[in-house]
């Protein structure tokens, strides 16, 4: 009997230190960590070039800007989780925002019944991304390609490829003010109403991901969705209502852009869908699937907005702020398939000493 104990009490402690040496590794707390750690340091290295860079004003216009790329991040990350990818992200956002905008300046609709309806719209195109990819078996980049060019065009015809008019036009100005305090306002000292739709979004992402049998499975379709289908798992099912939800959070993030400008644009979220990869893959999401949490979507976007506003301040030009930029995503994707070997090489030698362990301790007990 105590041998038996014995023998437990060694696979339990080596399952213990190989669990949080798992989540360490596998998960990517890693990267979010370090990449938390970059951003400070980059703060900290802007603010000694440019002052005014740590001024609190900036740090609001920073929690600001990074609000829609936290929210259309979240969306591009499910997707990216489960292996696949949206490209209909920047479409989507253009084309609700055209939506919202003309219901209000042209029809005089109550703006959260234009918000409604946008997001609806943007739901819609989620479903019809998630059946082509899991139902008729399209691979994702085609699929999202195809409804990208449908959004964009939908977004230039609904006004003849010209912006609308202001919001006001329509439904007068104190509504159109009232609506754009509700995303716009500044609370809490440094914290915009912005951020904190964008933490709620992020919430409910997270207990959808990490506490619901549906964000279980985005993992396992991620990880393998042949095994996750032989487990039982509803691959088209969890697949389509991951395109829903990015289609949710670019909709949102587009009626969004609608209260900041008080109009819309058709060439509204162009290339926002690669901010959207940019933002996760930064915060550790793997392209590769299977790996990431929500938490680096957050700080993915807060590296993002500061090296925009911090390359700004110190002078550079927009066309080296996206040369670095682009640089920083193509080492972010290249580390993470790096990681991907060197923990599938890690787990491969672990599991070898976990047998070797389990055998020498019943050998010994024997």
């Amino acid at each position: 009997m105590n041998c038996e104990l014995c023998i437990e009490h060694c696979a339990l402690k080596i399952h213990m230190g190989n669990y949080f040496k798992n989540v360490w590794n596998s998960k990517g707390v890693k990267q979010v960590v370090s990449v938390f750690v970059a951003s400070i340091v980059l703060c900290i290295i802007f603010g000694i070039y440019n002052p005014n860079f740590l001024s609190k004003n900036n740090f609001i216009d920073v929690f600001r800007d990074m609000s829609p790329y936290v929210i259309v991040g979240i969306g591009q990350a499910l997707v990216l989780i489960t292996g696949n990818i949206d490209l209909s992200i920047g479409s989507v956002y253009g084309s609700s925002a055209m939506i919202s905008a003309l219901m209000m300046s042209k029809g005089g609709v109550n703006p959260y019944v234009s918000l409604l309806v946008s997001l609806i719209f943007g739901v819609a195109i989620g479903f019809v991304n998630g059946q082509l990819v899991s139902r008729f078996k399209l691979p994702p980049f085609i699929a999202t390609l195809g409804t990208m060019f449908v959004g964009r065009g939908i977004a230039q015809f609904v006004n003849d490829s010209r912006p609308t008019s202001g919001i006001a036009s329509g439904v007068g100005d104190e509504v159109a003010n009232a609506f754009r305090k509700v995303f716009y306002t500044t609370t809490f000292s440094v914290f915009g109403t912005t951020i904190l739709i964008a933490l709620l979004v992020w919430a409910l992402a997270y207990v959808f991901l990490s506490k619901t049998k549906y964000g279980r499975h985005v993992y396992a379709i991620g990880s393998n969705s042949d095994a996750a289908r032989l487990s039982g798992v509803s691959v088209s099912k969890t697949t389509t209502t991951v395109y829903m939800i990015s289609g949710f959070c670019a909709a949102l993030a587009g009626v969004m852009s609608v209260a900041k400008v008080t109009m819309a644009s058709p060439d509204g979220g162009n290339a926002m869908e690669m901010y959207a990869v940019a933002v996760a893959v930064i915060g550790g999401i793997s392209t590769l699937g299977g790996i990431g949490i929500l938490q680096g979507v957050i700080i993915g976007a807060f590296m993002w907005i500061v090296l925009e506003k911090g390359l700004i301040l110190a002078g550079f030009d927009n066309s080296i702020k996206l040369m670095v930029i682009g640089i920083i995503v193509v080492l972010a994707v290249g580390l993470d398939i790096i990681m991907r070997k060197v923990g599938d090489r890690g787990r491969l030698n672990i599991s070898k000493k976990d047998k070797k362990a389990t055998n020498d301790a019943s050998t010994t007990a024997g």
